[in-house]
């Protein structure tokens, strides 16, 4: 498999419409969902999977396919959402439950942001996660995000806490 960038135990990749499936298994999650404002329709995923392909174009930088390498499965999706050449981007991270308190979330973001880093040379990358998802709060913590408040989010219809990384 051709990766864009790799970590230890991961690859990141753009997804295609051959991984659909794998796509809904987070994507389509209400469980996987829930601290997100909830899950997308399957319909969509084309849509999705297609609108990420063109931020690569775009920009550079992406949310990837995320693949367990010992196993090349794909096990999420991470990187950045952007819509327009912004100088602060917005990390996004979702896995499969099965993955959950393994360290892939922290292990993604890191190379995710090392990668834009270089590629995209943002000012700083944001984040937010709903102020119930205890662990996704730590993990921004531990990784260096400055906590900037709570704010309602129109996009999950929630109050989240909202992070930032200075570069």
């Amino acid at each position: 498999m051709s990766y864009i960038f790799t970590s230890e135990r991961l690859g990141f990749r753009l997804l295609t419409e051959e991984d659909l499936q794998a796509c809904e298994s987070f994507w389509c999650s209400e469980e996987v969902m829930s601290y997100t404002g909830g899950s997308v329709s399957a319909e969509l995923m084309p849509q999705v999977i297609n609108f990420y392909d063109q931020s690569q174009q775009e920009f550079g930088v992406s949310v990837y396919g995320v693949e367990e390498l010992s196993t090349g499965r794909i096990i999420g999706a991470a990187g950045f959402d952007l819509e327009s050449k912004s100088e602060d981007i917005e990390l996004v991270l979702h896995f499969i439950k099965d993955v959950w308190g393994k360290g892939f979330g922290a292990e993604a973001a890191v190379a995710c942001i090392q990668f834009a880093a270089e590629v995209y040379e943002p000012k700083s990358i944001i984040a937010s996660a709903s102020v119930a998802n205890k662990h996704a709060l730590n993990v921004l913590g531990r990784l260096g995000f400055s906590y900037l408040g709570i704010n309602y989010s129109e996009d999950t219809e929630q109050d989240e806490a909202f992070f930032q990384l200075v570069l």
